[in-house]
């Protein structure tokens, strides 16, 4: 039975956390492949007996930081998105990203954009898992698109889901080039052109 079969003390999730939580961050900073299970141990302060008890190897540690990462990008990304009803609020939720990559000076990336990089060729695991995620995030896009059709803020004609593609993808590039050139204008300029194209798309709409 593993660790995530069986229900843990309320110690034992917080240690299994910490693990996953280091990981997250190595991983992050130095990728997937540079990071050892003895940073990860050493990161989170547990015995190898600790990290071995909650996760029988790497894989099995890469699979819960992905979870982790899905997790918490989703969360932030959810708060905005679930409001989205406008071009306004579209702008909004454009300012949160550009302000939280301003914050850690561009470093990083996308958590999620940056395991894909790291793994979508080389775990078919981890690429299913993050393929789920992306998928997540592309429908609440979706759907905030759907509600603005529905308002009469987006013209009747268009395709939400073809639009929401194309703007995640515009969040990734611009993300990966923010990274990059250690210049969040990129991303601002990425999600503006989005947001400009269904501005544009509706109005041309209009009567």
């Amino acid at each position: 039975m593993t660790t995530t079969a069986r229900r843990l003390t309320k110690k034992g999730q917080a240690t299994r956390d910490r693990i996953v939580g280091a990981a997250a961050q190595l991983m992050l900073e130095q990728g997937v492949a540079r990071t050892t299970i003895e940073d990860i141990q050493a990161a989170a302060g547990v015995s190898p007996s600790q990290l071995y008890h909650y996760f029988p190897g790497k894989d099995a540690l890469v699979s819960a930081v992905v979870d982790h990462q899905a997790s918490q990008v989703l969360h932030i990304h959810q708060a905005c998105l679930q409001s989205v009803d406008s071009i306004d609020s579209l702008r909004q939720w454009r300012d949160v990203m550009v302000n939280i990559i301003t914050e850690m000076h561009c470093v990083g990336g996308c958590p999620l954009g940056s395991l894909a990089s790291d793994l979508s060729d080389a775990d078919p695991l981890a690429r299913t898992q993050l393929a789920a995620a992306f998928s997540r995030w592309q429908e609440l896009i979706r759907q905030g698109l759907a509600d603005m059709q529905q308002r009469g803020e987006l013209a009747a004609d268009a395709n939400p889901g073809e639009l929401a593609v194309a703007m995640l993808a515009a969040v990734q590039g611009g993300l990966l080039l923010s990274q990059v050139n250690r210049d969040p204008a990129p991303l601002r300029i990425a999600v503006d052109t989005m947001i400009d194209h269904l501005h544009n798309l509706t109005r041309t709409a209009i009567p």
